[in-house]
């Protein structure tokens, strides 16, 4: 019988991991899970690289001893270091990248989350990162700030895959999709083959039911109380739902007879923060064909170990998720608050990573010059 990670797959849904790091590359781990876990992507984030660089070991430390002695900046350092693993990655990857025909076999690489709020900086960042990186398998991901819309539209229209990353509300991928659109019928009036270019909407999930359990809890009435545990998943399926009536339109029709690919809806932030709900909550209750599901390690495990997957929990749920968000707005729940307050403290918790991360390969620099000064 097959496993869930296989029954995952057969449902349609791409397994990707949400996780990299030097040690996953040379001890073959990730290969393991390309070949054993039916896992057809990898994702990061600037806090999957401080972990995986500041972390144990000294995966890093040759690397960072060259870096010292040629003067290397923190920040060069940091994307030396990253758009290597990034490149490793991408080349382990793509013969599933060629097997799909370029759907799935992506890596995907942040932009510096210094620059959420500044488009051109952005745009400048994807175009040196796909530079840098120079693999037709990478994926550049950008935020779904205001700024950042017009530097997705801007990308694709120069032939950049993005994976568009912090999408809190269905608003606001209904302006991710419009964005991809518009870059795509940008890319098509400057000539350029649009087949080849590929985005994913990254929705993240778990962080909703976090903040909306928060509120429901200081509200504390049995109504408020039974609504805990469902605004993520709620939310997650009504940005399903906007997708299909996108990919309908007579828009999408006319980008797609011209040889464009579906932008995907990716769920993200997907293993539980709260320990009472099961560890395979947002990955058992998003499945549906043609989605992608990024899973950290751990929520990997679970899925394998004990994953219930039913061939469909999205498209049968939809009526059921429009009453959620009812409910919630008869609590008195601000939506619209909790969407912003989300985006803010996900684009801060970036920074922070990045911030962290320059200060701890900085200090790593300066001990390595050191010690060379000392021999």
């Amino acid at each position: 019988m097959a496993g869930p990670l296989r029954q995952l797959s057969e449902a349609g849904v791409s397994v990707w991991l949400d996780h990299l790091s030097r040690e996953s590359l040379t001890s073959g781990s990730l290969a393991a899970a390309l070949r054993e876990r039916e896992v057809v992507g990898v994702t990061t984030n600037p806090s999957i690289f401080h972990k995986a660089i500041t972390g144990p070991g000294s995966a890093y430390d040759a690397d960072l001893r060259d870096l010292s002695l040629r003067g290397a900046t923190p920040e060069e350092a940091v994307r030396t270091l990253a758009t290597a693993d990034v490149r490793a990655a991408a080349d382990l990857l793509l013969p599933i990248h060629q097997r799909t025909g370029g759907q799935d076999g992506r890596i995907s690489l942040e932009v510096d989350p210094r620059f959420a709020h500044h488009t051109e900086a952005t745009l400048a960042e994807a175009r040196h990162l796909w530079w840098m990186v120079d693999r037709p398998n990478l994926l550049v991901k950008i935020p779904a700030t205001p700024a950042g819309l017009p530097a997705i539209s801007a990308a694709i229209a120069e032939g950049i895959s993005v994976n568009v990353t912090l999408i809190f509300s269905v608003e606001r991928y209904r302006a991710v999709a419009d964005a991809y659109q518009a870059g795509l019928e940008a890319a098509l009036r400057n000539g350029r083959d649009i087949s080849t270019i590929e985005s994913v909407a990254s929705f993240f999930v778990s962080r909703m039911d976090t903040e909306v359990d928060r509120r429901l809890e200081k509200i504390g009435s049995p109504e408020a109380l039974d609504l805990r545990g469902r605004a993520g998943l709620a939310t997650a399926r009504l940005a399903h739902r906007a997708y299909e009536d996108i990919t309908r339109s007579p828009r999408w029709q006319a980008l797609r007879a011209a040889g464009a690919r579906t932008q995907r809806v990716l769920w993200t932030s997907t293993s539980t923060k709260n320990p009472a709900y099961p560890d395979t909550l947002y990955v058992s209750g998003l499945v549906t064909p043609g989605t992608v599901n990024t899973l950290p390690p751990e929520t990997l495990a679970a899925v394998a170990d004990h994953g219930d997957i039913q061939p469909e929990t999205v498209r049968t749920h939809y009526d059921e998720a429009a009453r959620v968000l009812s409910a919630l707005h008869d609590l008195g729940i601000d939506h619209d608050e909790v969407v912003q307050l989300l985006e803010d403290q996900g684009v801060g918790a970036f920074e922070e990573a990045w911030a962290s991360l320059l200060d701890s390969v900085g200090a790593s620099l300066d001990r390595f010059r050191h010690a060379t000064k000392t021999r």
